[in-house]
């Protein structure tokens, strides 16, 4: 429990990272580069999943492939 109660304070750095003037947004920085892509592939394929099904069932189809 000593280690965590006396750790390095990390604020600083955490300050120096977002006041940073290097043109990236700040929900850029907070997030990770790796969580805004994969949400919004994953949105995107939803959505495009689902206008591809609402398509389908306009023509009368009710599986996702096929005439069935």
């Amino acid at each position: 429990m000593a280690g965590w109660i006396y750790r390095e304070n990390r604020v600083p750095a955490y300050q120096k990272e977002y006041q940073k003037h290097d043109g990236v947004r700040l929900w850029m920085k907070s997030r990770g580069r790796w969580m805004i892509p994969a949400y919004k592939v994953v949105l995107y394929t939803s959505i495009g999943s689902s206008l591809y099904m609402m398509g389908r069932l306009v023509l009368g189809h009710k599986t996702w492939f096929g005439k069935n």
